[in-house]
């Protein structure tokens, strides 16, 4: 069950990963070699290939083929403080919400911010 959360500070996500019924420990948030940072849910090679292509000059041209058939999600946090939501194409969605969340945690992750929780 991934969760990745945002607050307006500070982005958090989950450690945990599965697959057929095998837990197992990963890393859903990286630095971008701009600055900014990324937070991912879904499937890990997926994801692997957005944060290569987030890490790239970003052509739509290039834009992973996989992601069109994929869930995999990304949540770019700009150095500028742009908040952008990643997925099945190259043209993201500007997020301007306080809090966002994403993943199947999701819904638990935006009662505990609307509660005054951290994202963390």
């Amino acid at each position: 069950m991934t969760c990745i959360a945002w607050d307006g500070k500070t982005l958090a996500a989950d450690k945990m990963s599965c697959s057929v019924g095998y837990g197992y420990t990963v890393t859903k948030i990286y630095r971008l070699a701009n600055g900014g940072i990324v937070g991912f849910s879904g499937d890990g090679d997926g994801a692997m290939a957005l944060l290569a292509w987030l890490n790239s000059p970003r052509d739509a041209a290039a834009y992973p083929l996989g992601q069109k058939d994929n869930d995999t999600s990304a949540l770019v946090i700009e150095p500028g403080g742009a908040v952008w939501s990643y997925g099945k194409t190259a043209y993201p969605q500007r997020i301007e919400c306080q809090r966002y969340a994403m993943g199947h945690g999701r819904d638990f992750a935006l009662a505990a911010m609307h509660l005054g929780k951290s994202a963390r």
